[in-house]
Formats: C-alpha cells, sequence, structure tokens
C-alpha cells in the first residue's frame, strides 16, 4: 500500500523508531495519527514536523486499555474520515536478568504492552479497515522474536507472541484489502531501554561494543519501504538479516552465539 494521502496510526510515536516512523511518513505526504503515553514526547515529535504539522494528529493513549484504543478509532475517523492503516511499533523491554528474578508485575506489563497492546489495536481498527478500498497492518515484533536472547526471554516470548500473530494473521487475510507485515529490527539505535523504565547504561555501553547499532531513521525507512511493497516480513539491519539465516540453519549454534554475547550483561 503507497501511503501518499494515507491515514495511518502509529503506535510509540513519541520518540525512537516510531517518531521516524512518523515523520518519514508525514515526508511522503501520509497523514498521522501518533499515539504515546507520553504526552512532552509526543510534543517533541510534533515541533519536529515543519510544514507537515497539519498532516499530525497526537493522542496520549495507554495501549494496555481497550477502552482508550476505542476511543481512539472514533477520535481518528471524527479527525480524518477513515483510517488506512497502523503500525504496531509500540514496546517495551524487561530488566537484563533471568525469568527466575522477574516479577510477576514486570512479567505482566511487558506482555501487556508489546503483545496485548498490539492485539488491542488490531481487533479495534481491523473492522474498519475492512471497508477501505486497500489498508495494511504492520506489527513490530524483534529479532528477539525469533531468537532466544537470554536476560530477555520474557520480551522475547511477547515478541514470537506478536511474530505468529501477524502471520496468522496474513493468512487470515489473505484475498482481503489489508496487508499484513512483521517487522523484526535487530540492534535499532532507540530510547527503548528508558522509556521501560530501565536504568542501564553499563549494560546499553557493552552492546554498544559488540554489534553495530542502526540509526531510527534508516529502521524507518525500510520498514516503510516494505510496507509499501507489502512484504511478508521485514528484516531491519544486518545482525537481524545474518541471525535470521543462521538461526534457521543452525538453532542451537546462533542461540549459543547469542549467549555468548549476552554473558557481560546478565552475569552476577
Amino acid at each position: 500500500m503507497k501511503v501518499q494521502n494515507k491515514v495511518i496510526i502509529v503506535t510509540g510515536g513519541g520518540s525512537g523508531m516510531g517518531r521516524e516512523l512518523v515523520l518519514h511518513l508525514l515526508s511522503k505526504d501520509a497523514r498521522i495519527v501518533a499515539i504515546d503515553i507520553n504526552e512532552a514526547a509526543l510534543q517533541g515529535t510534533a515541533e519536529l514536523t515543519g510544514n507537515k504539522r497539519n498532516s499530525l494528529s497526537t493522542f496520549v493513549v495507554d495501549i494496555t486499555n481497550r477502552n482508550s484504543i476505542e476511543k481512539l478509532l472514533n477520535d481518528a475517523i471524527t479527525q480524518y474520515g477513515q483510517v488506512d492503516g497502523i503500525i504496531n511499533n509500540a514496546g517495551i523491554i524487561q530488566p537484563f536478568v533471568k525469568v527466575n528474578e522477574l516479577n510477576y508485575e514486570i512479567i505482566e506489563r511487558v506482555m501487556n504492552i508489546n503483545f496485548y497492546g498490539t492485539l488491542y489495536m488490531i481487533k479495534t481498527f481491523l473492522p474498519h479497515l475492512l471497508t477501505r478500498p486497500e489498508a495494511h497492518i504492520v506489527n513490530v515484533s524483534s529479532m528477539g522474536g525469533f531468537l532466544p536472547v537470554p536476560g530477555q526471554t520474557i520480551y522475547g516470548a511477547s515478541k514470537a507472541a506478536v511474530k505468529l500473530l501477524t502471520e496468522g494473521l496474513h493468512s487470515e487475510l489473505a484475498g482481503t484489502n489489508v496487508k499484513v507485515t512483521v517487522v523484526f529490527p535487530g540492534a535499532v539505535n532507540t530510547n527503548i531501554t528508558k522509556n521501560s523504565g530501565l536504568n542501564t547504561p553499563a549494560q546499553s555501553a557493552a552492546e554498544n561494543k559488540s554489534i553495530k547499532i542502526l540509526s531510527a531513521t534508516k529502521a524507518a525507512e525500510i520498514i516503510i519501504e516494505g510496507m509499501e511493497n507489502d512484504r511478508y516480513r521485514i528484516l531491519v539491519g544486518k545482525d537481524a538479516n545474518f541471525m535470521d539465516r543462521f538461526y534457521r540453519l543452525n538453532p542451537k549454534a546462533a542461540a549459543k552465539l547469542i549467549t555468548d554475547k549476552m554473558q557481560a550483561l546478565i552475569s552476577k
């Protein structure tokens, strides 16, 4: 689906990759509804839009609250008269600890935002999207959604759920006007650690030494290019592309490689 003149909702649009998705879509003459739980972050995105400001609407929304998402649908249609696409980008990571050390509150928060937030958006907007001449759903999973990452096991489980939800939805909507795409970013330069309520500068530094980080701007370009070409899956970054091939060839060896790289982050 070409995004020009389309109305697209982007979750997590206040910062990081979500902000860059908003700005890139606006540059291609789409009309955007950016949502985030952080009002100040949304304002920061709006301030970067220049002469495209009138093509952007922002709403403070908690995607884990179904009532808030249902209100968003009504607000978006009131504002623009239609919605043609949704990009489920919002997500958080967990503390860099093993499952045995995670409390249920953190586990539920990760699953509620990453999986249920995505599901609520789909369930709320899909009936409307099916009425459009063409529409698109893009769900952001993660490299951790197909490859085990010690210290991020619950995060990975939530993103694996997003992966299979998206792939199942693609099969269910085959032959309809709604296209479906799943995205697997590798290491992208965003502030997801801060947005997840974590303060781990030493951990982030350790990651950056061993992994080449892709800019959020480039990641957004890759995602929108894939969306416009109706890609089934989008791998973002050389690391995601490499690990996708490696994991399919030798899952155990690929898992060990990631485990070795993660030791400095989760060892005590």
